[in-house]
């Protein structure tokens, strides 16, 4: 009976209808068979600050074996983004802050009664407290159309980063040396119509954007609302997350970058968006080597610093990454110069944490 069923699954398997009618693109996971270079990069070549990490570890054990895998791979510090203030911000921070200067721990803002009059100072406050405890920075901001909403306890419909009420917090921040980590938007493969011309379909049907809701601000707009807090704010240093999602077209981040001195990036969980492009991405990578910084945003796993490792300092062509990335798309490494390599991973980043 086994030899029986066995023979029907091979016989499933090698069926012609199988591979083009039967798979679904869900199950499809497609292996290279190139005769090309495989690198296995553990260390980062140079040292390590990750600019985009989260509170993953929920133990003390956790948070050891984590500082561990830093320690392994030469990531010198992990910059903690917490969303959080009040007593949920204190937790973390009296967890996290045991490991000096291997970790650094960042607030949120505390949205608490932003309609109501008044709001603005008391956000400020809180903002003042959190810096007395500990916090050196802000992150991450975030807000896919219907406003800020990241941070906890509260999130902020209809606030958006060009607010008004808000320059007042951002201009704080600045006088107190707190960079603000900022996510806008989300990659351009979200907004296009979920059919078989989206080549992004598989991760983009799991984050698509519904921009016909009333209220939500497109893609462009939510650049322009970034863009505009950035202006009103010279005296605060700001990084947009994730190339400020435009990873589809750096064309607008480089006029980002050109217009804000004060403006910088993070390369967080977008390798699988840029790495299919290497030419045009490594271009974009030295032109602006001065306005980037490392990030991970992708958990604790050594094999997550070590796919980020490879794909920015390797040549490797045609490879997957199924463990972390969902696209069906292969990715290929930039092979960045050493200068370049050096001051993504924390010669920019030692700039931004000294101010």
């Amino acid at each position: 009976m086994k030899l029986l069923s066995f023979s029907l699954l091979v016989l499933f398997l090698t069926n012609p209808l199988y591979s083009q009618d039967k798979l679904l693109l869900k199950d499809f996971k497609p292996e290279s068979i190139y005769n090309t270079p495989t690198t296995k990069i553990i260390r980062a070549k140079y040292p390590v600050i990750d600019f985009h990490s989260h509170p993953d570890a929920k133990s003390e054990k956790e948070l050891e074996e984590w500082i561990a895998t830093m320690k392994s791979h030469n990531v010198e510090k992990s910059v903690i983004l917490t969303y959080s203030t009040g007593s949920r911000f204190d937790s973390i921070y009296d967890m996290y802050s045991k490991y000096g200067d291997q970790i650094e721990v960042w607030c949120g803002f505390d949205y608490t009664g932003y309609n109501e009059k008044g709001w603005t100072k008391k956000a400020v406050k809180e903002l003042e407290r959190c810096f007395d405890k500990g916090a050196r920075g802000v992150g991450e901001l975030g807000d896919k159309g219907l406003g800020l909403f990241y941070s906890k306890p509260a999130e902020a419909p209809g606030l958006h980063m060009d607010d008004p009420r808000l320059q007042p917090v951002l201009k704080r921040c600045g006088e107190l040396g707190m960079p603000i980590s900022v996510h806008v938007a989300d990659p351009y493969w979200m907004y296009l119509p979920m059919n078989e011309k989206n080549d992004g379909l598989m991760n983009a049907y799991t984050w698509k954007v519904d921009t016909s809701k009333e209220g939500v601000l497109s893609h462009k707009e939510l650049l322009t609302t970034l863009s505009n807090a950035v202006k009103n704010n010279r005296g605060t240093t700001f990084i947009a997350c994730h190339f400020a999602n435009t990873s589809h077209d750096l064309e607008i981040l480089s006029k980002l970058l050109d217009k804000h001195p004060n403006l910088y990036a993070d390369i967080s969980a977008r390798y699988s968006e840029v790495a299919p492009v290497p030419r045009r991405t490594k271009a974009f990578f030295e032109k602006y080597k001065d306005r980037l910084v490392y990030g991970t945003d992708m958990g604790m796993d050594a094999s997550m610093y070590e796919t980020t490792f490879r794909i920015l300092e390797s040549a490797d062509e045609h490879f997957y990454a199924w463990d972390l990335f969902s696209y069906h798309w292969p990715l290929n490494g930039l092979d960045l110069s050493d200068e370049t390599l050096k001051m993504i991973y924390s010669e920019n980043g030692r700039k931004i944490l000294s101010k």
